[in-house]
């Protein structure tokens, strides 16, 4: 017979473990924490399953409270200002549509269509609407329900994309959110309720709008809006890749799967990807004279390496002879190596280059001279004291791959005009559907689960684990820099997610649920389940995909 008490172990300093009755919820519970918290608790880890407030406990447990310092509380945070938007664009114009679509400045770009253009003055009501269902503190409710009752609903509020979507659903039910009578399916958790979202701004950004957040480091602050041109180009660019496609959410791509036309599918995108490739060629070799320097950088598992081997490719063709030189080489020694906060040796610091001796060669190099570019052996820590000898010819043009690429500060002696740079990244604008977009960062992180397990030896939990400090140093080192590129090249493909699920579900089942990552693995494994498996035959050994699945020609 179970005792009346539940034993409650609260991750939080000095409190310990402590007796709670069977049966109480969660917000209960953080009610009586939340004096530990600078800011809301919005949900929290039950032996590490995100849970949300009215989740009722019945046994003993590990907790975690989460608040919006917290990624996942952040997440939650979001999705639920998004259905917030959504909801305050159907109340005000019936007859409008929001498309979330894609992150741009530290927010979310949406648009909201209908017969006429959005303008700067519905974008301020929405705005309004917005903060007075704040102030009504109104629920969002969780709904469990079969898949026909789902279909029901969706049909009743004129939502296909996501109808379809549930054509391929493989568990018999479907969890649908509610707030205030309108319903709607987000991949994800919510906030109790619309009080909680106090911090947000909506910035009219023609022909759609952003929906800015509070920085996750300090959530009483909403970053400064950035203007990212070049990048919000690729992602028109992309949109266009869609349309040419036919694909615009999971729901279609699965179709195609199903009717097994995706290998049409796959050469149309590859086929994208080398005209963009060919154009990046055609832009360095016009100025090769002027430009002899090329500077690729991007993101973790953007597919930088693969997308250099076929630039060199299209240089070739067009009579250039590139020379590629590896940024790792230019490493100090161990010893000299700068230390992060923690302690450990920060590799993706630029302190940690020798840019001294890196510009000495580039300035030789472009000279006509010859260099002896060194080998840092990475199992001592030490450079070896011969390396490679090049040169560069008349018609030579140098290709530089580093995560420094874009900032000017690696390579001071060099002008600007000799550089040319390209920024590369993984930009998805593939979404689940209307309401549910697939974040860029989730399928980095995909990719290199796949990659590191493949090449690396390293679990899940090890990249999942180390992802963090990842993206700090990308935020640190690489995305404030991405509006210095001359070009951008995206290397997501629309086909990759149901290619990846072959190899990175069995991945993360592995993962233990008394680990920490647990819940983060449960959420990858849910967005995976949106797609239908996409077996990897057809596609060509210089895909990019391949640099992650194996199988490459290039290695």
């Amino acid at each position: 017979m179970k005792k009346d008490t539940a034993m409650i172990n609260a991750d939080i300093d000095g409190v310990g473990c402590v007796e709670a009755p069977r049966g109480i919820f969660l917000s209960e519970l953080a009610g009586e924490y939340q004096r530990h918290f600078r800011y809301p608790i919005i949900a929290a880890k039950v032996n590490n399953e995100i849970r949300e407030l009215s989740f009722r406990l019945e046994d003993d447990a590990e907790i975690k409270f989460i608040d919006l310092t917290d990624a996942d509380g952040m997440r939650i945070y979001r999705r639920s200002l998004i259905f917030l938007l959504i909801k305050a664009v159907k109340d005000l114009f019936p007859e409008r549509k929001t498309i979330i679509k894609h992150s741009i400045s530290k927010g979310i770009y949406a648009e909201v269509l209908g017969d006429t253009e959005l303008t700067a003055e519905e974008v301020a009501q929405i705005e309004a609407e917005m903060r007075k269902l704040v102030a009504k503190r109104i629920p969002f409710v969780k709904h469990e329900m079969s898949v026909e009752e789902a279909r029901e609903i969706l049909i009743k509020h004129e939502r296909m994309d996501r109808y379809i979507a549930l054509e391929f659903r493989k568990k018999p039910y479907v969890t649908v959110y509610s707030c205030d009578g309108f319903y709607d399916y987000f991949y994800g958790y919510m906030a109790p309720d619309t009080g909680y979202l106090q911090k947000f701004e909506l910035k009219y950004y023609p022909p759609g709008l952003i929906i800015m957040f509070p920085d996750q480091n300090n959530p009483d602050t909403i970053p400064p809006f950035v203007e990212q041109k070049k990048l919000f180009g690729i992602f028109r660019e992309y949109k266009n890749w869609v349309k040419i496609l036919g694909i615009e959410n999971a729901g279609i791509l699965n179709d195609i799967v199903r009717s097994g036309r995706i290998g049409e599918v796959i050469r149309i995108s590859e086929a994208l990807h080398e005209k963009k490739i060919a154009r990046i060629a055609d832009l360095i070799s016009e100025n090769v004279y002027q430009k002899k320097i090329v500077l690729i950088a991007g993101p973790s598992s953007s597919g930088k390496t693969t997308f250099a081997h076929r630039l060199s490719i299209q240089l070739r063709v067009n009579g250039l002879k590139p020379v590629t030189v590896n940024l790792d080489d230019y490493f100090l020694n161990r010893i000299d190596t700068p230390k992060d906060e923690n302690g450990e040796y920060d590799y993706e610091a630029l302190e940690a280059l020798d840019t001294e001796l890196f510009n000495e060669h580039l300035n030789k190099l472009i000279s006509g001279e010859e260099v002896e570019i060194p080998i840092f052996d990475f199992y001592t820590g030490t450079r070896k004291p011969h390396g490679r000898k090049i040169r560069l010819d008349e018609n030579g043009v140098l290709l530089i791959e580093g995560i420094h690429g874009l900032n000017e500060r690696l390579t001071p002696s060099i002008p600007r005009e000799r550089k040319f740079k390209v920024y590369v990244s993984a930009l998805t604008s593939l979404n689940i559907d209307d309401h549910n977009r697939i974040p860029s960062t989730d399928a980095r992180m995909i990719r290199r689960i796949t990659r590191d397990h493949k090449y690396r030896g390293n679990s899940a939990l090890d990249t999942i684990r180390r992802w963090p400090s990842v993206r700090k140093g990308e935020d640190r080192n690489i995305f404030p820099f991405q509006e210095e590129a001359d070009v951008m090249f995206n290397s997501a493909l629309l086909y990759e997610i149901g290619v990846l699920k072959v190899h990175a579900e069995p991945l993360l089942m592995e993962i233990d649920r008394n680990c920490p990552e647990y819940s983060e693995a449960r959420r990858l494994l849910e967005f995976l389940g949106n797609f239908l498996p996409i077996p990897s035959d057809e596609i060509p050994a210089n895909s990019i995909i391949r640099e992650f699945i194996g199988g490459s020609c290039f290695y």
